[in-house]
């Protein structure tokens, strides 16, 4: 198969970044995927992503307000298996294309909604633009963070070190107080991945239930998405282990200068590593690492804030004596995270990317070859392909037209009983992943109804007592096993035997010493799906340690958010979908290969990467094979917008975001600032009002615009209709006391995920699920002795030293 989806059929409606992006990864996958254009056009026609986001569609051009056309539009709508749409809300009610309609005549149609803030919500009607949104959920305050560090800030708890001083220089954002605009349209990314990943949980739901149902997401639970590491509300936030400064504004973040002038990023920075290599004249690329003068990488703490103030400038100066490649080449070496912050032309254009389709070339009419984001998941017995450029507009309506006329006319038809249960209830997980980007993926199947089993070490304690852990485990059952000992790996092998899933993201090579790779395992387990995430492509670079930071800085995604092309410095936004934009491919690949299963009862190999996800980040831009740019809107250096046009002013009292789209919003806009207006005299005239008599002008004038709200995330988990929609999720934690956390991004009509328990405890279900296995409790007992299971509480006999509530 040329991809998992072949043979399904998608109408996609869609307009802007989300729903158009949906609809590519259908179409990339095997979906025949049909663009329905209105005759008025396309208002984001102009996009350049648009040249990514509707390769290979058809395209035609259907009056749905003309009876003859909405006709031939219900016949494509009975036929096909999947519409997507990113109508305000009422309109597809309004024009008779809503999902009650459609699935009179198509009980297993799956329809995707996708909208500014949801159908039903005090803020439906607002317009769903990325920038607008951004400001109002407080998504452009959260690009640097605050600092007192998120954890703090979300409780109104003050800055620990105000009195300490930090050197601009050192840290993320253009030089000057407020929220930052960038170039990432992140909502809309946030909703584009939760779309992809609803459309697939629904399709392997249909294949239970025999029912379609209605798939719902928006730009604000896109932005949420993107919060899901930063906004967490608890009782005891300084409960032992759990705060960080990650998260915090006053921490550098691990970039440095060049000797070439280019900047680098190291993640998280390790001293000993920098300045061990660096003593000498020529870079040693295997320094000598047994002195203990220096840590090897900073610790998670609160008070390390005051070791890197120490230590930046130390480490500032010792990257400054060589060149990039230099240290990008000895860090491969040293398996030390640490890629250059390049721009998104020169990821487009890199040959290792190239090598592994994810960036391909394509011929597009207009432009000629354009490299742009590929493939980037795969499924082992259907690799994907992208079919070719975007069509012009209108290209195939006839042709549409003439097939609508070989189908019937629809005919009302019921749907199947539904019992409401969850989409993967009934699935069993096992979950291997580190950090962030693999724990998080299974997190989203536990949220679908999986039952996740989670695979701990006897030393995890540390790590998941962390706020960044708690962003990626909810909903698990631990064990914890030492896979060395014999006895803990045939609990795991046990383990394996009773799942459909296991995904790692784990080195590959250490999953091959252990016998834990694909090849091993689907001997003995041919059902199995098995999901490999990873931090770069598949090439020189898959065995070097990658995470989020690195991914971002090698699709270009830190280079053009911090305006590094205008003199900017790189920016690491702490909103980014990196290792959880990882996260959901793999749920999207898993998803669709159990879809596959259910049909041809056979299990295969999943695999996708960071760099993966970085890249669709990117896929607003192209780039000519020769790495020469193709025009697209820049970022200016103060990080405050693209234009006049479109950008975040300093009113007399707070910023507001200003968002004119077309040509009414423009000439609204230049009778305000004057026409021909220049970014300084704009924002001179923004200066003079307070940011509500702005809003009030500019909303009489019919300029959208919105307050960028510092204060949204301090209300936000007390909003019960978020609670009722399981937007906002709370729970009590046994060392935070009450948490509340980011929920679903994604709500499904008929079988509704649910989010079912707090994070994991390192070893809570060890004995249950020892038992579970048939090991008696003499049998479990002997395990905790000889340290080849922990289990929380500790067993009698089990040594203290190994006992998770050691620290």
């Amino acid at each position: 198969m040329s991809g998992v989806l072949e043979g399904l059929k998608v109408l996609d409606l869609s307009w802007g970044v989300a729903g158009p992006m949906t609809g590519m990864l259908l179409g990339d996958h095997g979906a025949d995927v049909t663009r329905i254009e209105r005759p008025e056009g396309d208002p984001f026609e102009g996009l350049l992503g648009y040249k990514v986001w509707h390769r290979g569609k058809k395209n035609a051009v259907l009056n749905l307000k003309d009876d003859a056309d909405l006709e031939v539009f219900y016949k494509l709508a009975a036929d096909a298996d999947i519409v997507i749409e990113s109508f305000s809300p009422g309109v597809t009610t309004r024009l008779k294309i809503d999902y009650a309609t459609l699935a009179a005549t198509n009980p297993r149609l799956i329809y995707c909604s996708i909208t500014g803030y949801g159908d039903d919500t005090e803020d439906k009607d607002k317009p769903g633009y990325d920038g607008l949104v951004a400001a109002r959920v407080g998504l452009q305050y959260e690009q640097r963070g605050w600092p007192e560090g998120s954890v703090y800030h979300i409780k109104g708890l003050p800055d620990i070190f105000e009195d300490l001083e930090i050197d601009n220089e050192w840290v993320q954002g253009a030089d000057r107080e407020g929220p930052l605009h960038v170039s990432s349209p992140w909502p809309s990314l946030g909703a584009f991945f939760s779309a992809a990943t609803g459309i697939s949980a629904a399709l392997f739901a249909r294949e239970q239930t025999g029912n379609g149902q209605q798939v719902k997401t928006s730009l604000m639970q896109g932005a949420l998405a993107c919060m899901s590491g930063v906004w967490q509300r608890m009782d005891d936030p300084d409960a032992e282990g759990f705060n960080t400064w990650i998260m915090g504004s006053k921490s550098p973040k691990g970039h440095f200068k060049t000797s070439d002038g280019r900047w680098i990023h190291n993640w998280v920075p390790n001293p000993r590593f920098i300045l061990e290599s660096s003593k000498g004249d020529k870079l040693d690329a295997s320094p000598d690492l047994t002195v203990q003068n220096d840590p090897d990488r900073f610790g998670i703490g609160p008070e390390e804030l005051l070791v890197m103030s120490h230590y930046q400038p130390i480490l500032a100066d010792a990257m400054g004596k060589f060149p990039c490649d230099e240290w990008v080449e000895a860090a491969a070496i040293a398996g030390v995270t640490m890629q250059e912050c390049r721009s998104i032309e020169d990821s487009l254009t890199d040959p290792l990317l190239i090598d592994d389709g994810c960036v391909t070339t394509v011929d597009d009419p207009e432009l000629g070859p354009i490299n742009q984001v590929g493939i980037t998941y795969r499924l082992e017995n259907s690799q994907g392909k992208v079919k070719g450029p975007t069509r012009a507009t209108g290209s195939d309506t006839e042709a549409v037209k003439e097939y609508a006329a070989s189908l019937a006319s629809p005919e009302r038809m019921e749907k199947n009983t539904i019992n409401g249960d969850p989409p993967l209830k009934g699935i069993r997980v096992l979950d291997l992943g580190l950090a962030i980007a693999g724990p998080f993926g299974c997190q989203l199947l536990a949220d679908m109804g999986a039952e996740v089993i989670k695979i701990n070490t006897l030393w995890d304690s540390f790590w998941h007592r962390t706020h960044i852990a708690y962003m990626a485990n909810r909903g698990k059952r631990s064990i914890a096993l030492m896979l060395k000992h014999p006895k803990g790996m045939e609990v795991l092998k046990k383990l394996i035997a009773s799942c459909d899933v296991v995904q790692h993201n784990m080195r590959y090579a250490a999953a091959e010493r252990l016998g834990l790779d694909y090849e091993s395992l689907k001997k003995e387990f041919p059902e199995l799906i098995y999901c490999h995430t990873r931090g770069f492509e598949k090439g020189p670079r898959m065995g070097l340690p990658g995470n989020d930071q690195t991914g971002a800085c090698l699709s270009g995604i830190q280079y053009s958010d911090g305006a590094v092309h205008a003199g900017g410095h790189p920016l690491w936004s702490l909103t980014s979908l990196g290792d959880t934009g990882n996260g959901f491919l793999s749920a999207i690949g898993i998803c669709q290969a159990l879809y596959e299963r259910k049909i041809t009862g056979k299990g295969q190999f999943v695999d996708t990467s960071i760099i993966n996800a970085t890249l669709l980040n990117t896929s607003y831009a192209v780039a000519k094979p020769d790495g020469s740019p193709v025009d697209r809107p820049l970022l200016d250096l103060n990080q405050t917008g693209f234009d006049v046009y479109h950008r975040i002013y300093k009113t007399s009292d707070e910023w507001i975001m200003v968002t004119a789209i077309n040509d009414a919003h423009k000439s609204a806009l230049d009778g305000i600032i004057g026409a021909g207006a220049d970014a300084t005299t704009a924002e001179n005239v923004f200066a003079g009002k307070s940011a509500d008599e702005w809003l009030k002008i500019l909303a009489d004038s019919g300029v959208p615009a919105e307050l960028s709200d510092r204060k949204y995330s301090l209300d936000f988990f007390d909003n019960t209709d978020f609670k009722k929609r399981g937007w906002a999720a709370e729970y009590n934690d046994r060392f935070v006391g009450k948490l509340e956390q980011i929920g679903l991004t994604y709500d499904l009509s008929d079988t509704p995920c649910r989010i079912p328990t707090s994070p994991l405890i390192v070893g809570d279900n060890t004995e249950a699920l020892l038992r579970e296995l048939g090991y008696s409790e003499e049998e479990i007992d002997v395990m905790a002795n000889e340290t080849a299971v922990l289990c929380d509480p500790p067993r009698e006999g089990q040594s203290e030293l190994e006992s998770p509530w050691k620290i």
